[in-house]
C-alpha cells in the first residue's frame, strides 16, 4: 500500500496598516512563532510592512518589542514648508531604519512583499525588491501628514489607502492559506478643529470602511479588539502587543487544525 503525504500548505500573513494599533503585530507573531506555524511569506502595507519586514530579515521579536516600546509621535516630527506634506519624513525614514538594522530585501529570511500606491496614477505598486527602509517609509507616509517618495518615477504614499489589508495582493501572488490581521480603526466622534486630527480622521472612516470588504477574504481573519486605542497612541504599545497576543491565541486552534499541525 502507498502511503501518500499530504502537502503542508503555504502560509501567507498579511498585515494591516493602523501605526500604533500595528504594534499589535509583534504579538500576534509572537503566539504564531511560538505554535511553530511556519510563515512562508509575508504581505505588508504600513505598520504591516515595518513590522513584517523586521521580522522577514531575522529580527528577532523580543528586540522588535523592546524597540517598538521607544517609538512615539514626537520622534517623528520634522517639520516642512506644507508643499504636499506637514512633515518631511526624514525622522521616520531614520526611525525604520534603527529598527531593520538597515538590512534590505536580499537579506529576508521570508519572501516579503510590501504595498504602497502611487498617488498620482491610483495604482497599488507592490515591491519585492529595492531599497527596503525606502519602500516602507513610502508604505508609512499618509497623505499629506508625510512628504510622499519619489521612487522609480512614481509618487508613493501609504500602501493602506487602497489595501488597508492587503489580502487581494496576496492571493493574486499565490496565497495558499492566508492568515490576516486586521488591527481595526479609532473613529472618532466630537469636534475637530486641528488639520492634522482631520487628516487622521479621514483615514481612520475611510479604513474601517476598507476592513469590511477586504480582510474577510482570508482563510482566518486575527481581528485584534483595541477599543479607543487611536493611531498616535504609541505610549499604550504594551497593551497593543498584549492584545494581539490574545487575538491570536483565541484563533490558533483553528489556524492548527486547518495546517494540520
Amino acid at each position: 500500500m502507498f502511503e501518500f503525504i499530504r502537502k503542508r500548505k503555504e502560509v501567507t500573513l498579511v498585515l494591516g496598516g493602523g501605526s500604533a494599533r500595528g504594534i499589535a503585530h509583534i504579538g500576534v507573531l509572537k503566539v504564531l512563532e511560538k505554535e511553530r506555524v511556519q510563515i512562508d511569506r509575508i504581505v505588508g502595507t504600513s505598520m504591516g510592512a515595518l513590522v513584517g519586514a523586521a521580522y522577514a530579515v531575522g529580527i528577532p521579536l523580543d528586540r522588535l518589542e523592546e524597540r517598538a516600546y521607544k517609538f512615539s509621535i514626537k520622534k517623528l516630527l520634522d517639520p516642512t514648508i506644507p508643499r504636499i506634506g506637514l512633515l518631511a519624513g526624514d525622522n521616520l525614514e531614520k526611525l525604520i531604519r534603527d529598527v531593520i538594522e538597515d538590512r534590505g530585501f536580499e537579506h529576508c529570511k521570508i519572501p516579503l512583499a510590501i504595498v504602497t500606491t502611487d498617488i498620482e496614477k491610483n495604482e497599488e505598486v507592490i515591491y519585492k525588491k529595492g531599497d527596503l527602509a525606502k519602500v516602507i517609509r513610502a508604505s508609512c507616509s499618509w497623505p499629506g501628514i508625510f512628504n510622499p517618495v519619489r521612487l522609480d518615477g512614481r509618487l508613493l504614499v501609504d500602501g493602506g489607502i487602497k489595501d488597508s489589508v492587503p489580502t487581494r495582493i496576496a492571493k493574486d501572488l499565490g496565497s495558499e492559506y492566508m492568515i490576516a490581521v486586521d488591527v481595526g480603526f479609532c473613529v472618532k466622534h466630537g469636534k475637530i478643529d486641528r488639520i492634522f486630527d482631520m487628516i487622521i480622521q479621514s483615514f481612520q472612516i475611510m479604513g474601517h470602511e476598507l476592513n469590511r470588504y477586504q480582510a474577510n477574504t482570508a482563510d482566518v481573519v486575527i481581528e485584534v479588539h483595541l477599543g479607543d486605542l487611536d493611531q498616535t497612541a504609541f505610549f499604550r504599545s504594551r497593551e497593543a502587543v498584549a492584545k494581539g497576543k490574545t487575538a491570536a491565541e483565541n484563533k490558533i486552534d483553528q489556524i492548527k487544525k486547518d495546517l494540520g499541525i
